[in-house]
């Protein structure tokens, strides 16, 4: 069960004018359930996205990237799931090429306008044929009211779907943000075995459509991990149609690029948290802030080598205030010149360290209670600086290992 995630608010969902959204059956993987969905974007809207870091990955981030670069103007993305088409070589790139060719020629636009995006099993044949025997009836759907139709067809081990949305009044026009996301295993910073989606009518120039992607995904789906292993098909991308009633934003340091990227990221951080509540066999959501550093970086750095420990996850998972493991954690993020007699180590509103050593106040009674709890915010102070930064994630549970080990079951 996913921790405290509702379903999607239809009312949250906003249509966004110039975004078309269609839904199928195809048969991808298993029959009877959703797994392609069609985008359509409307002529003169600015695109950008935002890729995987890991080296091996797939053949639709390979196009992805191309086709972004190619510069002819995004019309249209065919995302299925089933099928990771990684780890296929040529093969793989040939197939992720046809459907795009299929799709453009049906759309009547070049194959470089299409972005393919995959999520599924790794090292096996993409069905082009059946992806492209569903892309009519994924066609007759399209409607710009499919964001939670979008949001169920592109979940894989996800229990629930994930979508938001809001609305930010940006020079007296009203602007309409709403985005998608799946995820729920294979999730590392950097990108994690995600698809993300978000769309908004406000009007932002080309010229800083990269920017705010990047900025975005740095400030959300960067910041969460569920098992520490990076994915081959990572995607996130964003889409600005331009038809709002404001002027173009043509920066992000000005009064409405910075309203637009608050009401964005907004909408970024509980796609991004919503993948770590629903990670694999989650029982816990859990905060952790490193604060008093000298860099942000190394801040960061000490929130993921907690956040990756499976001693320190597990701990959590049973609800056992074994905490000297967050501190050995803290001792081998990499810090050559960490000074452990400035450490101090909250458990939420608990001191359970101080100055590197146990509270002589800490009880393990008080420990316990904030264990048990759903969602738990670990406080590191490292005592060396002004510098803090925010990792999410989650336990390790024995559903997790039985969750991956039927995984293609």
């Amino acid at each position: 069960m996913p921790v405290n995630l509702d379903a999607p608010n239809p009312a949250e969902l906003f249509p966004i004018a110039g975004v078309r959204i269609g839904v199928t059956e195809a048969g991808i993987r298993k029959a009877n359930r959703k797994d392609l969905t069609l985008v359509l974007i409307d002529e003169a809207a600015s695109v950008a996205g935002v890729f995987t870091q890991n080296r091996f990955c797939a053949a639709p981030v390979q196009i992805c990237r191309e086709h972004l670069a190619g510069g002819q103007g995004i019309r249209a993305m065919l995302i299925n799931t089933g099928n990771a088409n990684a780890g296929t070589g040529a093969d793989g790139l040939a197939r992720a090429r046809h459907t795009c060719e299929a799709l453009a020629g049906r759309l009547g636009i070049s194959a470089g306008q299409v972005l393919p995006f995959s999520t599924g099993v790794i090292m096996e044949t993409l069905p082009i044929d059946r992806i492209e025997a569903g892309l009519d009836s994924a066609l007759a759907d399209v409607s710009e009211a499919n964001w939670q139709r979008a949001a169920e067809a592109i979940m894989t081990t996800d229990t629930v779907a994930k979508a938001f949305g809001t609305q930010v009044m940006i020079d007296g026009a009203r602007v309409s943000i709403t985005g998608i996301s799946r995820g729920a295993g294979m999730i590392r910073p950097n990108m994690a075995t995600m698809l993300g989606f978000m769309a908004t009518d406000a009007c932002v120039s080309p010229a800083v459509m990269q920017q705010l992607a990047t900025e975005l995904a740095e400030g959300s789906f960067n910041r969460v991990t569920v098992d520490g292993d990076t994915s081959t098909n990572d995607s996130f991308v964003v889409i600005a149609t331009n038809r709002a009633a404001h002027a173009p934003i043509d920066s992000l340091d000005s009064a409405a690029g910075q309203a637009l990227r608050a009401a964005m990221l907004k909408v970024a951080l509980k796609l991004a948290q919503a993948i770590v509540r629903d990670g694999e066999g989650a029982t816990k959501f859990i905060a952790i802030e490193v604060q008093g550093g000298k860099t942000q970086s190394e801040c960061r750095q000490v929130a993921y080598a907690i956040a990756h420990s499976p001693l320190v996850k597990t701990a959590f998972f049973a609800s056992d205030p074994n905490l000297g493991r967050i501190l050995a954690a803290v001792g081998y993020a990499g810090i050559t010149d960490l000074d452990q007699s400035g450490i101090d180590l909250y458990l939420d509103d608990v001191l359970v360290a101080s100055k590197g050593g146990r509270n002589a106040a800490y009880r393990e009674e008080d420990g316990q209670r904030v264990m048990k709890q759903s969602e738990i915010t670990v406080r590191v102070m490292l005592g060396r600086g002004n510098a803090a930064d925010t990792v999410w994630t989650c336990d390790l549970s024995h559903d997790y290992v039985s969750i991956n080990a039927d995984y293609r079951s």
